[in-house]
């Protein structure tokens, strides 16, 4: 049983692909509640219908999201030790460090933050 932390873009391709649908029995994906706005921006720079569609399997994904006093201030403190300005992508840290056991991302920054974090990464074929 595996407890995966996913990004946005994570989110987006698993309910391209169906593929958050698919996880094996035990497994589960979690992600900070900024996560739907996140998602949400996304979805809308795709064409209209095409981002409507995927909208609705948005909210079909298998999905819990946290956004708790308790993970806020992890971000808050994970942010202020890397030196970002913006606390909101500390967030994801925040969630994969307190309720998952690795962060499925591709993006550089999250992945610097996580390697400085010690918290472990996966790529996002590791969803597939």
């Amino acid at each position: 049983m595996t407890r995966y932390a996913i990004d946005a873009p994570v989110a987006l391709e698993l309910i391209r692909h169906g593929s958050g649908r698919s996880l094996p029995a035990g497994d589960s994906l979690v992600g900070p509640a900024v996560l739907r706005s996140d998602v949400l921006v996304l979805l809308y720079a795709l064409p209209d219908d095409t981002g409507r569609a995927l909208l609705d399997e948005l909210a079909a994904l298998r999905l819990r999201l946290l956004g708790d006093r308790v993970s806020r201030a992890v971000a808050w403190r994970i942010a202020r030790e890397l030196g970002w300005s913006d606390p909101r992508p500390a967030e994801y840290l925040a969630v994969a460090q307190l309720q998952a056991d690795v962060l499925v991302t591709a993006d550089p920054q999250l992945l610097a933050g996580a390697h400085a974090a010690a918290i472990p990464t996966a790529e996002p074929s590791a969803l597939e």
